[in-house]
């Protein structure tokens, strides 16, 4: 046995962030116009854990059952299709991609910089396999027939977040006061943009805009995973179409410059994009790290 060193950790820059120097929220609200909300989305995270299944020890409680934290996940799937088919896809596609996330340890025991392929071929897999899930489910029944939905999806392994995108909800990252859209709208109307048909200023208006290309049960579907290097300043917001039809982009980078906590900032938008019109669901999660002092 050798004896602990007595000489304190030194609080590295680049060290992993603690549990409780994770600033994370999420909300997702009906707006003022839908029946039915058809967002969804998940908070979670990911850790190396010990399952006792038989012991002559008294108290197992205090065995650290839950250990070392692995990784974040965060979902939001904005469902479409008529009646409750729509929901249902997007509570659907966030419940397969979680299992298959957790039974699929490599999503993140591989992911390292030796083997960054590996990690996104697996988060590929993960949306392949759960748009063949939607569509199967949508086939079986008429009721569900042509139910789909986006999915936006970021895996964080510190000091690398991989982001997974189909569809139109956004992850935005704040970095430094300047605010970047990381992901592509995979719309109609950003495919025009792309060939030249459109201008930017021009695509928001047209009956593509919101007209998706690509989603989870649709007829097409075309995952882009893209891997983001983490700064501890960082804010990351991800976000249904809900918000981004009533809140601009400089609305959004003045809330997340002036955030006191993500809890506080999810609910500041929300309440922006109701006051804006809420017409349609909103969804809003926002991440951030807060450095304290080594213990």
């Amino acid at each position: 046995m050798t004896t602990p060193d007595p000489t304190p950790a030194v609080d590295s820059p680049n060290r992993m962030p603690r549990d409780d120097e994770v600033d994370v929220f999420g909300l997702t609200h009906l707006g003022k116009v839908r029946k039915t909300n058809q967002d969804n989305f998940l908070i979670s995270s990911l850790h190396k854990q010990m399952r006792v299944h038989y012991t002559s020890l008294p108290e197992v409680a205090r065995l650290p059952l839950e250990g070392e934290r692995l990784a974040y996940l965060c979902m939001v799937a904005d469902g479409v299709g008529g009646g409750l088919g729509g929901g249902e896809a997007s509570r659907h596609a966030i419940e397969v991609v979680a299992q298959y996330v957790a039974e699929s340890m490599c999503c993140y025991y591989t992911a390292d910089a030796t083997d960054e392929q590996a990690f996104c071929d697996a988060l590929q897999e993960a949306a392949m396999h759960c748009h063949q899930s939607v569509a199967e489910k949508a086939g079986a029944d008429p009721d569900r027939r042509g139910m789909a939905t986006t999915l936006t999806m970021l895996i964080s392994v510190w000091p690398v977040t991989y982001l997974l995108q189909v569809g139109d909800s956004r992850c935005y990252l704040l970095r430094e006061g300047a605010l970047t859209q990381i992901t592509r709208d995979q719309t109609m109307a950003q495919e025009l943009v792309d060939q030249g048909v459109l201008t930017v200023a021009n695509a928001d208006n047209t009956r593509w805009a919101h007209v998706l290309s690509s989603a989870i049960g649709g007829r097409q579907t075309a995952p882009v995973v893209t891997r983001i290097d983490r700064m501890w300043d960082d804010v990351i917001l991800l976000c249904s179409d809900g918000l981004t039809k009533h809140v601009s982009d400089d609305r959004i980078r003045e809330r997340l410059s002036t955030m006191k906590s993500s809890k506080q900032v999810c609910e500041d938008l929300l309440q922006d994009a109701l006051d804006g019109g809420g017409s349609d669901n909103i969804t809003v999660l926002v991440g951030r790290l807060v450095r304290k002092p080594s213990e």
